[in-house]
């Protein structure tokens, strides 16, 4: 009998515990889900970033809390510096081949080709390098934020042509 009511106890809390988190789910879907959001392809703002490199904000702020989707073409010959950021980032290649090196080297001989269509997962806090080696390359990078990048080589570029630092 004892053994049955502690099943029961058992049964009833992770009960309530799945209730709980299907309504703080629901919530935040309610709280974050307003409208749908539709970006055509001529609605798209580029901005300049630095060394070629173009910037189009479609969804969000990863400076702010939430979900962002943010867009880059890199030219032809231009990688980002080794650095690694606060937050999971999700990043589908749209156009192009994407290199990604997953070292801090910024040795392009490291890296890993990504064709249009393939998607990688960049883990917070893991030091990586990555961009465009044979033509220009469009990503698309999603998250949530805030968000911000570290340089593991404060004195290197942002962005520009890669060579074995280390």
């Amino acid at each position: 009998m004892e053994t049955k009511l502690r099943v029961l106890s058992l049964a009833k809390k992770y009960f309530a515990v799945a209730i709980l988190g299907f309504a703080s789910a629901h919530a935040y879907a309610q709280a974050t889900a307003k409208d749908f959001v539709i970006v055509k392809p001529d609605q798209v703002v580029w901005t300049d970033a630095s060394a070629g490199v173009k910037t189009a904000f479609l969804y969000g702020d990863p400076n702010k809390p939430g979900m962002y989707v943010v867009r880059n073409i890199f030219p032809e010959g231009i990688m980002s510096s080794p650095h690694f950021h606060t937050q999971d980032r999700f990043v589908t290649v749209i156009k192009g081949t994407w290199y990604a090196g997953t070292d801090a080297s910024w040795d392009p001989a490291t890296t890993v080709g990504l064709p249009a269509g393939s998607m990688m997962f960049h883990p917070a806090g893991v030091v990586h390098f990555d961009g465009a080696m044979k033509g220009p390359t469009e990503i698309q990078i999603s998250g949530m934020g805030p968000v911000s990048t570290t340089p593991v080589y404060p004195d290197a570029p942002r962005f520009g042509n890669p060579r074995k630092l280390n």
